[in-house]
């Protein structure tokens, strides 16, 4: 997660200075969050037959030879191998998708929605950590600026697969390879795992819409790059610090409302963004989208375990996670182009129409449960 807050706020600046179509400068981006899409399938089956820890050490060198190939890139100025680099860490990022599961994977019933919460919640460091290793490391390496923030992200993948090794999972029981369950078509179809897909799909996808969008807008309108850090590092606070208590609130209140209320989160965002282009405006609205992320992910995921038996869950959390970084991949792309062709106004208008679809679909079934509780009460 720290590493990730790092490349929040270097990834889309790094771009736009190596591509000479500036319109590709979030290609970067783009590029972690598509290699995370496309880890996931074969990520869970890899850890289905070899076990979490295997699954996750290998996912971390993959992190530390993306960052040592992005830094090579900053050397040689190559902006294709500076994409090659980032799909690498990107795959890094899809593996750790796995932690909050394999978190819920050995809670009880009761506390799958706190165990999700406080791995999430591990962020909260990352978001003091990560931007003050970017201000401290970026011109560590005269004369190539952002060199040494990327050595230290390669130091941090060697340590976190340091640590994997002492992660204790065993190997999945021969009999999950032997009863696939259902049909993953059937498991789709429910109500639950279609709006946990979806809700998690917006979610993600406008957090990554606007995040990425950013530090280039803040650059176009005058701020400096100590102010950049500062609104990322409120961003990622926010996304992560409140997730101590979210799993409390999903089991007081339930994970559709928490979802709900993320989702108003998320709209408040936009309208702060759309209110000025001062720092505290972006503040405001990224420390809003933080919020949003929160309740929406983590309520989305919490919900997601309804839906599938243990014997299921393999092929149904890489099916989820699937659809919500596909969906985040693309709003990486499109943040890029709107903001090249059109502009920050057109960023924010462009995820209301998502937000409303989101929050329909959540209020739908919340009232539908609602509803049937009456009717078998009655």
């Amino acid at each position: 997660m720290t590493s990730a807050t790092m490349l929040v706020i270097l990834n889309g600046l790094i771009g736009f200075s190596l591509a000479e179509n500036k319109a590709l400068a979030t290609v970067p981006v783009s590029a972690v969050v598509i290699a995370a899409a496309v880890t996931i399938i074969p990520a869970s089956l890899f850890m289905k037959r070899y076990g979490r820890r295997m699954g996750f050490v290998v996912g971390a060198l993959c992190g530390a030879t993306g960052a040592a190939t992005a830094a090579a890139a900053i050397v040689m100025q190559s902006f294709p191998l500076f994409i090659f680099g980032a799909f690498q860490i990107g795959i890094y990022g899809g593996v750790a998708q796995y932690f909050r599961f394999a978190a819920a994977d050995v809670a009880s019933p009761d506390f799958k929605s706190k165990a999700i919460s406080l791995v999430v919640a591990g962020g909260v460091v990352a978001a003091f950590v990560g931007p003050e290793l970017v201000m401290s490391s970026s011109d560590l390496v005269a004369p190539n600026r952002y060199l040494g923030s990327y050595l230290l992200v390669v130091a941090l993948a060697f340590a976190a697969a340091a640590l994997l090794l002492l992660f204790d999972s065993a190997r999945p029981p021969l009999v999950d390879h032997e009863k696939p369950g259902r049909p993953l078509t059937q498991i789709m179809r429910q109500p639950a795992f279609a709006v946990a897909a979806l809700v998690g799909m917006v979610g993600y996808g406008v957090t990554v819409l606007m995040m990425t969008a950013t530090p280039l807008a803040m650059a176009a309108y005058g701020h400096s790059l100590d102010r950049t850090a500062f609104v990322i590092q409120w961003h990622t606070l926010a996304m992560f610090a409140p997730a101590f208590v979210t799993g409390n609130l999903i089991k007081r209140f339930g994970a559709l409302n928490v979802m709900l209320v993320g989702t108003v989160v998320l709209g408040i965002c936009v309208v702060a963004a759309l209110g000025g282009v001062s720092v505290s405006r972006f503040w405001l609205g990224l420390a809003a989208l933080g919020l949003g992320w929160n309740f929406t992910f983590i309520g989305a995921s919490a919900l997601l375990t309804e839906a599938y038996l243990p014997v299921e869950r393999a092929k149904v959390q890489a099916a989820n996670d699937f659809l919500v970084f596909g969906s985040a991949a693309a709003a990486s792309l499109l943040s890029g182009a709107l903001l090249s062709y059109f502009d920050w106004v057109v960023v924010n208008y462009f995820a209301v129409p998502f937000l409303l679809v989101a929050g329909a679909t959540t209020l739908w079934l919340s009232m539908s449960r609602r509803m049937a509780a009456r009717r078998a009460s009655s």
